[in-house]
């Protein structure tokens, strides 16, 4: 018989490849020939051709995102949830093939956007529905894996949900004013601050989006118990923590979110200007000096232009978060003076602070006239927020900020072996800790600046930043590939998922096995991520681009010592991989992707 078997989840990154694999597998043991087409952003999209339509006795449809159906008009087909495929694909198939139902015409016009929810119990029905944002620093992992965390949840609970995701490529499934104004909570899984101006007088609910991620269904059941109502207002400044806006332990509030808000908006300056860097190394290392050349131009747009953008960026977000829209003029100047005065990011983020709590006071504070209440955000607050900043910059913080800074470039490039051997595995070791945490975003941001900053030995801390941020998730995925008795057939899935994250440099493959044994997961990551780091170090490897993993290495000069730096990934991995297949004990399945929450009719997320 043949099927065809399409899978799509929020975030289109693990669940669907998993749930593809497991189905295809499944159906080749029952002597099924399989057609899978996965919606995913680790494999690009190849629609089935007609011929193999026609040909299909039977299409299973497991998606928790909206996919057109109107191929499908006039065939067999089954469609479920994501979570219901993952745990049993066998028994998921037998129920597809005794229940399927010839497709209708209103069926395909609608696609799967009407059922792409599991179906709610009757004591759920008309009752809470529910809306969210997530969004975390770089946009990319986190974001997407807590989105997916939370439709699985509400989806096993029974409650609708839309979750809008504000990622790297901005916000996606954005929330209609319908669906706000029809919502009995709103969860904001964010580590950044995002506007909520759209959510006043709604009961929200603010989290982080790794304990969105690792307790999801938790998080659903405090929304609807705790949020509070938020205030009105203009953005994220007018909701301090503690106040209407809801909390959670998770959290985070204060100057770290604003921080890595400042990061956030930073980081996709860095890595183009950085990539720019690299190409114009295409050429040759000395390239960019010949006046008119290619090589000389991509230098200028990367690091003349991007890099020096970057210090003024994040001064300016950082300012943002604390004050709206009124802090970005006086940020991005107090941050381009850090850059003038040689005060470097650091001056950069003492800028954004300064520059943003100046324009909150000022912004608070300030009574004026009804008549000239206008003029305040665009004349008063940029006017003197920004001379407070600029002046504190030029006579308080610029010079002795750029003599931290001076001296920690002499520090890079005198470094004997011995202290380069020490920051690697410091950094190392802070990569693999929370895996995309605070722990790990600190070093991360760290290596960003030294990189942005330029001169010798900068480049020396981000080779061993990104490596030993790629070996966790190759580790763990090796481990479930040397151990395959002590894995369960979920956790063999999320293995294979991980080795293709570990390469692209994104350390979040790993959060499903830490989320389950962490007490040997996390020990173990950090040892394999210190060696690595130190042996980086100690090899004495550049990286002149701040992201892309082993992609990287497919730019000529982009990373000097290839071969060194392979062998102290592979050393990383190998530690990593054979640690914890070792360490490993039992065989159990991955964090809820088994588990239901009481009197659920489905089951909840997967890993």
């Amino acid at each position: 018989m043949n099927v065809i078997i399409v899978t799509a989840c929020p975030s289109g990154v693990a669940t669907t490849f998993l749930a593809a694999r497991g189905l295809e597998r499944a159906a080749t043991r029952r002597g099924w020939k399989p057609f899978v087409e996965m919606h995913s952003q680790l494999e690009p999209l190849v629609p089935l051709d007609k011929a193999t339509i026609d040909a299909a006795d039977l299409v299973v449809v497991a998606t928790s995102a909206p996919v057109p159906l109107e191929r499908f008009v006039g065939k067999r087909v089954y469609q479920a949830t994501i979570a219901q495929a993952l745990p049993e694909p066998d028994a998921f198939l037998a129920r597809a093939e005794s229940q399927a139902a010839t497709l209708p015409q209103a069926a395909g016009r609608g696609g799967l956007e009407a059922t792409s929810k599991a179906p709610a119990p009757a004591s759920a029905q008309g009752q809470k529905k529910l809306v969210a944002i997530t969004a975390c620093p770089t946009g990319v992992a986190h974001t997407f894996m807590a989105a997916e965390a939370l439709t699985q949840a509400a989806s096993g609970l029974g409650y609708p949900i839309r979750v809008e995701t504000q990622g790297s490529v901005g916000a996606q499934n954005k929330l209609t004013a319908e669906e706000i104004r029809n919502a009995d909570a709103v969860i904001l899984a964010c580590d950044i601050e995002v506007d909520t101006s759209r959510f006043a007088g709604k009961r929200v609910w603010r989290t982080s989006t790794g304990t969105a991620l690792k307790k999801s269904t938790q998080t659903i059941q405090d929304a609807l118990e705790k949020a509070q109502v938020q205030g009105g207002g203009t953005g994220s400044a007018e909701t301090p923590a503690g106040s209407g806006g809801g909390g959670a332990p998770g959290a985070r509030r204060g100057p770290y979110k604003h921080l890595l808000t400042g990061v956030s908006f930073m980081l996709p300056m860095v890595v183009a200007g950085g990539l720019l860097i690299a190409l114009s190394f295409v050429f040759g290392i000395e390239a960019f000096k010949e006046e008119g050349s290619l090589a000389a131009a991509l230098m200028r747009v990367g690091g003349g232009t991007a890099f020096k953008l970057m210090v003024p960026l994040l001064a300016g977000y950082i300012a943002y978060s604390i004050a709206d829209r009124p802090g970005i003029t006086p940020g991005m100047i107090g941050g381009y003076l850090a850059s003038e005065l040689g005060a470097g990011f650091l001056g950069g983020i003492a800028a954004g602070f300064i520059a943003g709590y100046s324009a909150r006071l000022l912004s608070r504070s300030l009574k004026l006239p009804v008549s000239v209440e206008s003029l305040k955000p665009i004349l008063i607050i940029p006017l003197v927020a920004s001379l407070l900043t600029g002046l504190v910059m030029i006579y308080v913080i610029g010079t002795p900020v750029a003599a931290i800074m001076s001296s920690l470039t002499t520090f890079l490039k005198n470094m004997g072996s011995g202290n380069a051997i020490m920051l690697g595995a410091l950094l190392g070791a802070m990569m693999c800790f929370d895996l995309g945490g605070p722990v790990n975003k600190a070093a991360y941001t760290f290596g960003v600046g030294l990189l942005a900053e330029g001169g010798a030995g900068a480049q020396l801390p981000m080779a061993a930043i990104m490596a030993a941020g790629m070996v966790p998730p190759l580790g763990l995925g090796v481990a479930s590939l040397l151990a395959r008795a002590k894995f369960s057939e979920p956790e063999r899935e999320a293995g294979k998922a991980s080795l293709v994250l570990g390469l692209c440099f994104i350390s979040e493959g790993a959060i499903p096995f830490m989320a389950k044994d962490p007490f040997r997961v996390i020990p173990t990551c950090m040892v394999g991520g210190a060696i690595t780091g130190a042996l980086s170090m100690f090899f004495g490897v550049q990286l002149m681009a701040p992201h892309g993993g082993l992609f990287v290495l497919l730019i000529p000069h982009a990373v000097s010592h290839v071969a060194l730096y392979l062998l102290a990934l592979a050393i990383g991995t190998g530690i990593i991989g054979g640690g914890y297949a070792l360490l490993k004990t039992g065989k159990a399945e991955m964090p809820e992707a088994t588990e239901q929450p009481r009197n659920a009719p489905v089951a909840a997320r997967p890993p």
